[in-house]
């Protein structure tokens, strides 16, 4: 249950992946698509009855914060595609042996740092309208509860960079990258 809890994140905030593997037929691409949109919403699923399991969240609650996720949800994914997006080509630009281009390099690391004030900026907001129906005690325990997944997601993430590069095998199994992790 957990790993299937971690591996939907893993697709909610990284679904962008999936176009990064050139060469794949685009068939394939829009069924991993669409299997990533049914996963990510089954996973919404699951975590928001947790979150109003173990929070005692009132009917009200639920439903203040199903719209507060669904308003910042995808503005939150769409920024750390760009984030995650940002750190490959970064990392590209590192290769050893390999010049890389100073103005890219500056160019990239100035958008990471503009990107890191965006999410701090998105969930200042994000907790403001939080203030509006949980209780302090409430929307610590929200925000421990998505940082420990989305610390799980960071691992999956790591794994899976390192299986194509014959680091371990990962979730991906025989040393195979996942499709749309």
């Amino acid at each position: 249950m957990k790993a299937l809890l971690v591996l939907g994140f893993a697709v909610i905030l990284a679904p962008g992946l999936t176009a990064q593997q050139g060469g794949r037929d685009s068939v394939r691409q829009r069924s991993d698509t669409a299997e990533a949109a049914e996963l990510r919403t089954m996973i919404e699923q699951r975590f928001s009855q947790r979150v109003q399991q173990e929070l005692k969240l009132t009917n009200e609650q639920t439903t203040k914060l199903r719209d507060t996720q669904d308003r910042f949800g995808p503005r939150r994914r769409a920024l750390m595609r760009q984030q995650m997006e940002r750190r490959l080509a970064l990392e590209n630009q590192m290769q050893p042996g390999v010049a890389a281009n100073q103005d890219s390099v500056r160019k990239l690391m100035d958008a990471l740092t503009t990107g890191r004030l965006e999410v701090v900026r998105i969930q200042q907001e994000e907790n403001r309208e939080l203030n509006g129906f949980l209780t302090p005690v409430q929307q610590v325990r929200y925000n421990m509860m998505r940082e420990r997944l989305l610390q799980r997601v960071g691992e999956m993430r790591r794994e899976g960079r390192g299986m194509g590069r014959g680091r371990g095998q990962g979730m991906g199994g025989r040393g195979q990258r996942r499709r749309g992790i």
